[in-house]
């Protein structure tokens, strides 16, 4: 979404168009292969140098890429850990914006209701960017992204199978930022847990656009059936615990494993945003397998989420990014 102005925030996986979803891609491929050549938020290239990074719950790859990756591009992180801020108790959310917009050059947020990201946005004048919220993980669907398409030289076409809870963010991200791509996403779960209407309605719009297309089932075999990409995520989220023996029941049919991937193409891939349970939505032999690119796929949350932040930045009007369009 855009708020007043020319400022461009982050807060779901189609808030870019596919050729901006390839630009930040292709930048992220760049910045990868040379770490410290993009400096956005240095001494020349930024009115301001801080970034900050919010957490309302509790992390490890989102607070070890966001800040090492806004130090890589030569600004600081001012990391604000659950409890440390007022944010929507003591202080609303829009003043929170309107002050965090005079201090630092971009907002993180790692978050629970979606809307709190879209009051932030629609207040700031720097840069909003959704860490993780209850409905979408888009900034992990652009590191997904870049290592499928890192390991199959290509997105376009391909087919991406996502199993377990399909009523939860990842699966929503994946459908949304899978069609952005124009890949075939097929989302399996059981009934009562598979992405609500308005979000299948969303990605099969943009499918109709890219050139990929929607499956939602309850069969997993249907979803896996020749699929090139297979990805899980963990059945139990935090906020969840109480829930968790019904769950092991509810999803077993669904978890990843050997015989789950012999249904898949022979070279699939498979995925996890982490962390992971082995022995549940996957099997060890999976993940630790051959055809497992979880471990570059958490490196990539830090190429891909520079590449987000100098991208959003440069659009912005508040860095020059040489190569970017204007």
């Amino acid at each position: 979404m855009t708020s007043p102005g020319t400022v461009r925030h982050f807060l779901k996986d189609t808030d870019l168009t596919p050729s901006e979803q390839a630009e930040v891609l292709d930048l992220a491929v760049r910045m990868k292969a040379a770490p410290y050549s993009v400096q956005p938020l240095a001494a020349e290239g930024s009115a301001r140098k801080t970034v900050a990074v919010i957490f309302d719950k509790t992390s490890t790859r989102t607070r070890v890429s966001f800040s090492a990756g806004v130090s890589d591009m030569g600004g600081t992180p001012l990391i604000i850990n659950p409890g440390e801020a007022q944010i929507g108790h003591k202080e609303s959310v829009e003043d929170t914006a309107k002050v965090l917009e005079r201090m630092v050059a971009a907002i993180v947020w790692r978050t629970g209701a979606h809307e709190g990201l879209v009051d932030m946005a629609l207040n700031s004048r720097v840069p909003v960017v959704n860490a993780l919220c209850d409905d979408y993980h888009p900034c992990q669907l652009l590191a997904d992204l870049l290592t499928v398409r890192e390991h199959k030289g290509r997105l376009a076409g391909l087919t991406m199978a996502y199993l377990g809870d399909a009523a939860n963010n990842m699966a929503n991200s994946y459908l949304l930022a899978g069609v952005t791509a124009g890949m075939h996403v097929r989302i399996a779960g059981p009934e009562g847990y598979l992405p609500a209407a308005g979000i299948v309605a969303e990605a099969e719009d943009v499918a109709a656009r890219t050139g990929g297309s929607v499956l939602i089932t309850v069969d997993p075999v249907a979803a896996l059936e020749g699929a090139d990409v297979v990805a899980t995520d963990t059945w139990v989220s935090m906020g969840q615990e109480d829930e968790k023996a019904a769950r092991m029941q509810l999803f077993r049919d669904y978890s990843v494993d050997a015989a789950a991937m012999a249904k898949a193409a022979a070279d699939a891939v498979f995925l996890h945003c982490l962390p992971a349970y082995r022995g549940y939505e996957v099997a060890a032999e999976v993940i630790d397998g051959p055809q497992s690119i979880v471990w570059d796929e958490a490196e990539n949350r830090l190429h891909a989420q520079k590449a987000l932040l100098a991208w959003l930045l440069h659009r912005s009007g508040q860095a020059v990014v040489d190569g970017l369009p204007v």
